[in-house]
């Protein structure tokens, strides 16, 4: 005979277990991602990362907690500002994902050091190059990078042709406004280098890749004038920051305007959040507290949101260098202290990846 709580029980269990069935499901294809561009370098300067007691390399403690996607940024070399993202060190550290079975994002910057919205720094070696050698180069590079990638056993799933290029690349021959023609150049050149370096296999896909995550003005200004070269790319990728990108409604709103308009997959490529007040947020109104908890919480919120864009066109979402070991101007966004210990983060994808648990908890 069952009673009250017996049949209180199995309705909390059933409601328990198509929640997470269905967190499940709509998680199948879904990019659980994490750019660890400077773990290898933390790990090699002694840097150790705990999952709570427990001390594992972190490709091992991400893999643990449902990552699913690594990114990778490269340079191109020689790189400067003694940065570790030369080739070899980016095709050592996608041979240790890939074993795992991470799936692999690779990041071209075209630059030898950072490329961004406040700058996209042409390579010294292509400053005295004219326009069309340079578009020759960047399409010499790109297949001569995507087959060193493949001859090692590691081609990339997807590789995004520059690094938020909502500004152009390649200052100031392909930088935006004034150059579009340029810059359609170049990422023409990019994907056709993709497809060359891939070989006779299946080309990564292409995405490109905007800071545009919280404007949808910006965002429609961008891919209108760009769709107008007619490039080929399968996925939009944002920047989602909201100390610089705007509000979660804000990005709602433009996750939902660019499925509807572009009919292409979404991915927030790049999201972060301090779990301490950090100088990048200071005297702002931000969507959660500062603290441990509330980076949680605003992983858990971007995640639904994703999850959430029309058409079932979210497909991912990355957090940028969540494992920086002592780089200090870094580590209020990292899932880790200062010790290395790891913050309640780390398992806000948990729900969504976990194996499902078995009838009578067990």
């Amino acid at each position: 005979m069952k009673t009250p709580f017996h049949l209180a029980a199995g309705i909390f269990a059933g409601i328990l277990f198509f929640v997470v069935t269905e967190n499940v499901s709509r998680a199948h294809d879904f990019a659980f991602g994490a750019d660890l561009s400077f773990l290898k370098q933390a790990e090699d300067c002694g840097q150790v990362f705990k999952d709570g007691t427990n001390a594992l390399p972190g490709l091992q403690i991400f893999k643990n907690h449902g990552y699913n996607w690594i990114r990778l940024r490269l340079f191109v070399e020689p790189v400067s500002n003694n940065l570790p993202n030369d080739l070899p060190y980016t095709l050592a550290l996608a041979q240790d994902a890939k074993k795992l079975g991470y799936k692999f994002l690779l990041d071209f910057h075209y630059a030898n050091t950072w490329a961004d919205p406040g700058k996209q720094p042409t390579p010294e070696a292509w400053k005295n190059l004219s326009h069309p050698e340079r578009v020759q180069k960047v399409f010499e590079y790109t297949r001569d990078t995507i087959a060193a990638f493949r001859d090692a056993g590691v081609l990339p799933d997807m590789v995004q042709v520059g690094n938020e290029i909502t500004v152009g690349m390649l200052w100031p021959d392909g930088k935006l406004p004034e150059h579009w023609d340029n810059f359609a150049d170049y990422v023409r050149a990019g994907a056709k280098g993709v497809a060359a370096g891939s070989g006779t296999n299946l080309p990564p896909k292409i995405m490109l890749h905007v800071d545009t995550g919280g404007s949808q003005a910006k965002t429609k200004w961008f891919f209108e004038n760009l769709n107008r070269y007619q490039i080929f790319y399968d996925v939009i990728g944002f920047s989602f920051y909201p100390w610089w990108q705007g509000s979660l409604e804000d990005l709602r709103e433009n996750l939902a305007f660019t499925a509807n308009t572009y009919g292409k997959d979404v991915i927030v490529v790049e999201a972060a959040y301090n779990w301490r007040p950090a100088r990048e947020s200071s005297g702002r109104v931000e969507p959660f507290a500062e603290t441990p908890e509330g980076q949680r919480e605003f992983l858990d919120e971007v995640t639904r949101i994703v999850m959430n864009t029309p058409n079932g066109r979210g497909k991912g979402i990355f957090w940028w260098e969540p494992a920086v070991g002592n780089r200090s101007g870094l580590v209020s966004r990292s899932f880790f202290d200062e010790d290395g210990n790891s913050l309640p983060v780390l398992s806000a994808f948990d729900k969504y990846t976990l194996p499902l648990p078995r009838a009578g908890g067990k």
